[in-house]
């Protein structure tokens, strides 16, 4: 049984399933779109919903299906861009792939909450100086936690490609994102 009449998802999860939607697509459009699809796939399975969890957590669960499937989706009309990179020592991840220093803030103070705030939103702007197959590779794997056979199967790329992807990316964001908030001294 549903928690809310279909009519009042919008005005009820609208815009926390949008910003979620454009926190990993980072265009309006593709949000919209998605939010649209996800709105439409609910409408369609409401009968599905057995009212274990949450509403919003049923229709969250559905968004993040139609991401992945948009992302597959944009992956097969577009081809993985070759950029030339120079070797350069990765500066802000570690061997595996993983940030060195954590870039998710503690909340422990308003200086602390500012400072991440300001993080995600030069994140955000360096993001779009990656291409779309580093872009969606990124945040497959960083932002959605996305184990490497899903992102291969969403993006259709191998996982040599995708290992070429990931590092050409994060050279583009360390770049992007050195002086701004790691020091040059730790690079």
């Amino acid at each position: 049984m549903s928690e809310l009449k279909p009519e009042q998802w919008v005005d009820e999860y609208g815009d926390y399933l949008y910003r979620y939607a454009y926190s990993r697509l980072r265009n309006a459009e593709a949000a919209e779109e998605v939010l649209q699809e996800t709105l439409l796939a609910g409408l369609k399975a409401q009968s599905q919903y057995e009212g274990r969890g949450s509403e919003r957590g049923w229709l969250l669960a559905i968004l993040k299906r139609k991401i992945i499937d948009f992302v597959r989706a944009r992956s097969r009309t577009q081809s993985a861009s070759q950029l030339g990179e120079e070797d350069i020592e990765e500066a802000f991840f570690s061997a595996d792939g993983r940030w060195k220093e954590d870039p998710r803030f503690l909340k422990e103070s308003p200086e602390k909450e500012i400072e991440r705030q300001e993080f995600w939103q030069k994140l955000s702007s360096c993001l779009e100086g990656l291409s779309q197959a580093q872009q969606d590779a990124f945040i497959l794997r960083e932002l959605e936690g996305q184990s490497t056979e899903s992102i291969c199967e969403a993006l259709q790329v191998t996982t040599t490609n995708l290992g070429v992807l990931l590092y050409r990316g994060r050279l583009k964001l360390a770049r992007c994102l050195r002086g701004h908030f790691f020091q040059e001294a730790e690079v």
